[in-house]
């Protein structure tokens, strides 16, 4: 094992050298260690940049949009998180001398291009979608427009953040919104893929609408409310489960919440809580603050512990459940009328997973980094990637979007046009719809407004990042007043329209058949 004072102690040496020198060594750097972030990417980034270097063309600058195809769970909408992280990714770019000499030794790089790393900082614009924002699929929610080694970089590290936690945010939502009001707190970090995935999940979670998490290290860099009581093992220490509750109500007479399912919920778990509740907390002048369960028939259960709960005066005590939750258990918990007041929701939230496993809803989003265009004679020319699958045509060219509201400040549907264009509502406004171009469509009585903000100004932040709450109330303000109803259904949503402006749809069409007869 490597002696990490040692090696900060060794002058003109990376850690990575000194790793290699050590006899039987084989991992140079341990989990706890300071990781560079800059290192998450793909080697072809690395390979290409490396290519474009060589060839001269690093400065040339591209355009690149982020977009995905489907949003998760076969659901009417995505909620956009996880641009703070790239913010503070873009910000701390940088190769260390230990990346340097890492990368030097996959004898890949010119000497020349390592060079260029050891000084290379960001120097592009980012535009993106407030972090909350409800998006939906093929718009671009962030674009890149920068030096073309600069866009290259960046590509694993954004798609990184936003399918990880634009994920969480969504399923979280509509777990939240199962509830119909009742508490949903986040206990996921034992089923998430890693810890990191833990630590942000848990703040994708607060995002999406979940009142708190029990993961600590969310709680402390996020100041997401943590809660949490105990496991089945507090109760299976004790020689006497009457025993376990009481010590527990002794340390906590002010928060005793019960775990009664240990050995049986109804016959054993229940009348311990109750009789905790009679001899230890009321002689204390407390009150028994909640039982939770954790396995069986969940509906029948809790109907069963309330009737005997309340049947003691402890009308005021909340019955919490877990075990394998997701929006469609919480919505038949409610049509059986089960007497719940919160529910803890582990695995399905933390990974996004559900309970339905065919593969066109699978755990994932899905964003994908794609070049729309390239600077030529200080002009933006788009590109367009052509499929055999349309779903995987891309959108080209520098563009805008914008989503369009009703009179009544609903969102009929979000609309491309191109950069340069002038969006006016003030009369009737034409647009097209792709699916059904032939239509003659109008926007009347509507307003437009811009989604994307500016983030990055050639290099420097120009955006104040909001608070996570603000991110919070944001989606909430967002569902509850401007996305319809229907496209909120877990089953069969309706599809929000993607619209165009006539001349980006034409664009986009000439481009089709431009690149259509240089491959025919």
């Amino acid at each position: 094992m490597i002696d990490t004072n040692s090696v900060q102690g060794q002058e003109d040496s990376s850690l990575y050298e000194y790793a290699k020198r050590q006899k039987g060594h084989t991992s140079m750097m341990k989990q706890a260690d300071q990781r560079n972030l800059t290192m998450v990417m793909d080697l072809y980034e690395l390979t290409m940049a490396n290519g474009y270097f060589n060839d001269g063309d690093m400065e040339t600058r591209v355009a690149f949009d982020v977009f995905y195809r489907k949003n998760p769970d076969r659901g009417g909408f995505t909620i956009f998180a996880g641009l703070e992280q790239i913010v503070e990714y873009v910000e701390d770019l940088h190769f260390s001398d230990g990346d340097i000499a890492y990368l030097r030794s996959l004898d890949t790089f010119t000497d020349a291009f390592l060079d260029y790393l050891k000084k290379f900082q960001f120097r592009g614009d980012i535009y993106a979608f407030p972090e909350g924002t409800i998006m939906y699929p093929n718009e671009p929610v962030i674009t890149v427009v920068a030096p073309l080694i600069d866009a290259q970089l960046v590509e694993t590290a954004i798609l990184t953040q936003i399918n990880h936690q634009s994920l969480v945010a969504t399923k979280t939502a509509r777990i939240v919104r199962a509830a119909e009001g009742k508490m949903v707190s986040d206990f996921g970090a034992r089923r998430a893929h890693n810890m990191d995935a833990a630590v942000y999940g848990a703040r994708a979670s607060y995002i999406g609408g979940a009142a708190g998490t029990a993961t600590v290290l969310a709680g402390q860099m996020f100041g997401i409310p943590v809660s949490g009581t105990m496991a089945h093992s507090w109760v299976m220490y004790y020689e006497d489960e009457f025993e376990a509750f009481k010590n527990y109500a002794v340390n906590y007479p002010d928060n005793t919440v019960l775990l009664v399912d240990t050995y049986d919920t109804i016959q054993s778990g229940i009348p311990n809580a109750i009789r905790v509740a009679h001899e230890v907390l009321e002689p204390m002048g407390k009150r028994l603050r909640g039982v939770r369960i954790d396995s069986g028939d969940l509906a029948y259960q809790s109907s069963k512990v309330r009737r005997m709960l309340d049947e003691e005066g402890l009308e005021d005590c909340r019955i919490i459940v877990s075990n394998s939750l997701d929006e469609h258990t919480i919505s038949s918990l409610n049509i059986q009328k089960a007497c719940i007041d919160g529910y803890g929701v582990g695995e399905r939230l933390i990974t996004g997973a559900t309970s339905d496993y065919s593969d066109d809803t699978l755990a994932l989003l899905g964003a994908v980094y794609k070049i729309a265009a390239v600077e030529e004679n200080g002009v933006f020319v788009p590109r367009i990637k052509i499929s055999g699958t349309v779903e995987k045509i891309t959108n080209p060219g520098l563009k805008k979007v914008y989503r369009i509201y009703d009179q009544n400040g609903k969102a009929k549907a979000d609309l491309i046009a191109k950069a340069d264009e002038e969006i006016d509502m003030s009369g009737e406004f034409r647009f097209v719809d792709p699916q059904m171009p032939w239509r003659n469509l109008k926007f009347t009585n509507c307003t437009a407004k811009s989604l994307q903000v500016k983030v990055f100004d050639k290099g420097k932040r120009v955006y104040e990042l909001p608070t996570l709450e603000e991110i919070r109330s944001y989606v909430k303000r967002q569902l509850g007043e401007e996305i319809w109803e229907e496209e909120q259904r877990f089953n069969n949503p309706h599809v929000h329209y993607m619209d165009m402006t006539p001349d980006y749809y034409d664009l986009k069409m000439s481009l089709l058949h431009e690149k259509g007869k240089a491959t025919s």
